[in-house]
């Protein structure tokens, strides 16, 4: 029998948000307790749930709901069907990986045995604990022989789940060794073996498998989803383009930022060498020990300048509770430019890094460069942006798309551009670099999930083609491909942007709202995709069938 969410009807509104917050309980509990990625059990019962969740929203009566409770049905609606998806895109995934794990259902089932607390038979754990070391000699013995035939994604994607299990299998023999004093006489000697051959099995299979050292952690495998993937996640997202107009419209944008670096390179007399000017302004860094000063002094410009011409809604709580951190080396490595949020984390050399690693970092955050990365982490970026989410509908942060978060933040970038923020040649550029880099984005991450260019190809096209130093543009690669982003996570800093762009054209220079009036909404609504905002803040039709239609790029 399926679970259904009960809904009372005594208020739609309520119930859409009541709805809405349940499912995010619910799911939180249930990745809680199926907490291993790979287990059959957590696969069934993820499905069972949305399926049935899926069924209970139709509870719920879409015509009697309000423009923001019909926006909030077809949130948690779009939601459910992603995560339905994702779950079977995984899946078939997972099977590629097989191969290399023909033990591990041994380990999900001791591991579940455990979390539903049946009862604990010291011999036969050890017995079954021995089975999974055989099972696992024969897979080492395999790799060595290449008889297992497996492509590096998924063979890389095996690496991650063994260091996963090994996790797992961690906990289960801390939970009864020394409790159960039969389990740890019985299972010591073989849990050990096990636990020694989980840990050699990720670099064996890297090495012959992926082809990288075991021992370089700064390899760039990644796991492209192909063209399907990203049509179902642009559907997710609420985008009617497919991924070759995704290229096409970095392509364009390119073009422009490339003209407009000429011009700035003019007035500082390089011509259309638009490289030299910017080897000019990556120069222009400040000391080391003087990186915070200029931070505070770039985000209090930012908030001046915002609030002396009332284009959005500075709460004083926000402009005055923002803290600085330095980000260590190790971090740099990933995230070799500002972090920010609530807080705002900040790139620079330290003492301990060698010459060339801190004449990059300096390079790389340099003063015109920083100018805009601090006012889109902090104000009117991120942190202005976390600060209003956080107090107004805030349930709808589980419904998470870069297309806003990030969108947002690169958007102001574009805003403060046409009000002519940056006045030097050298601030242009400095913010034509990140309007190049955002293009960019678009074009690696999208053609490296096409399976049209590699990890190294997408460095070099940082490096060539927006101007990187290459130890920042490896930071940036890493990052997109870890495991820790979305496919589209990129590409969505750029086209969520121009998203809110077109939309403030539609409403803004209508005449139907002030800059003010629709920046403070886009807030307080909260996180969604760009579509969807469009069609609260126009209070257009909508209906549960809702589908993507809005072409919101005309070129430039």
């Amino acid at each position: 029998m399926r679970q259904r969410i009960e809904v009372i009807h005594s208020d739609p509104d309520q119930d859409i948000r009541q709805f809405i917050e349940t499912v995010s309980e619910d799911l939180t509990d249930i990745d809680r307790f199926h907490n291993i990625s790979i287990s059959p059990k957590r696969q069934a019962r993820l499905e069972e749930y949305y399926k049935s969740t899926l069924a209970s929203l139709k509870d719920i009566p879409f015509r009697h709901l309000n423009q923001d409770g019909k926006i909030d049905y077809l949130l948690i609606q779009n939601f459910l069907n992603r995560d339905l998806r994702q779950l079977g895109l995984t899946a078939e995934k997972n099977k590629k990986s097989k191969p290399l794990l023909g033990f591990a259902l041994g380990i999900v089932g001791l591991c579940e045995d455990r979390q539903n607390m049946k009862k604990m038979d010291g011999k036969k754990a050890a017995q079954e604990i021995f089975e999974i070391g055989k099972q696992i000699s024969e897979t080492q013995a395999k790799i060595q022989a290449q008889k297992i035939k497996v492509d590096k994604t998924s063979a890389f994607r095996a690496t991650r789940t063994v260091d996963e299990l090994r996790a797992h299998l961690e906990e289960w023999y801390g939970f009864y060794n020394g409790y159960d004093p039969l389990f740890s006489w019985w299972v010591k000697e073989p849990y050990g073996k096990v636990k020694k051959q989980l840990e050699e099995l990720p670099a064996l299979i890297k090495e012959r498998l992926v082809g990288i050292d075991p021992n370089d952690n700064d390899a760039i495998v990644g796991d492209p989803i192909g063209r399907e993937g990203l049509l179902a996640d642009l559907e997710s997202e609420i985008i009617p383009y497919t991924p070759e107009q995704l290229l096409e419209i970095a392509e364009e944008e390119y073009v422009w930022c490339e003209l407009e670096m000429k011009k700035a390179s003019h007035e500082l007399g390089y011509g259309d060498e638009w490289r030299n000017a910017l080897e000019h302004v990556k120069n222009l860094y400040v000391e080391p020990g003087n990186q915070p000063e200029l931070i505070h002094f770039l985000a209090q410009e930012a908030t001046d300048y915002v609030e002396k011409h009332d284009l959005v809604t500075v709460p004083r709580i926000a402009k005055e509770n923002w803290r600085m951190f330095m980000m260590s080396p190790e971090r740099q490595q990933i995230n070799p430019f500002f972090l920010g949020g609530t807080s705002i984390i900040v790139s620079y050399p330290t003492d301990t890094m060698d010459h060339e690693a801190k004449m990059m970092s300096m390079r790389g955050n340099n003063i015109h460069f920083s100018r805009s990365t601090v006012f889109h982490e902090m104000i009117p970026g991120h942190h202005l942006q976390y600060h209003m989410m956080a107090r107004h509908k805030p349930y709808r942060q589980m419904f998470f798309t870069a297309f806003w978060t990030e969108g947002w933040a690169l958007y102001w970038e574009m805003i403060l551009w046409d009000k002519k923020f940056p006045e030097s040649p050298e601030n242009r550029i400095g913010m034509l670099f990140w309007r190049m880099h955002r293009c960019a984005r678009i074009v690696f991450s999208v053609k490296f999930h096409l399976g049209q260019m590699s990890p190294q190809e997408c460095i070099d096209l940082l490096v060539y083609k927006v101007g990187h130093e290459r130890a920042t543009a490896e930071g940036e690669v890493r990052r997109s491909f870890a495991g820790d982003y979305s496919p589209l996570y990129q590409a969505g800093y750029m086209l969520g942007a121009l998203q809110i762009y077109a939309l403030r054209k539609e409403v803004v220079d209508s005449g139907k709202m002030t800059e003010k009036q629709f920046h403070d909404r886009v807030l307080q609504a909260n996180m969604m995709p760009i579509e969807l905002l469009r069609a609260l803040l126009k209070e257009q039709h909508i209906t549960p069938e809702f589908k993507s239609s809005w072409r919101f790029y005309n070129g430039r």
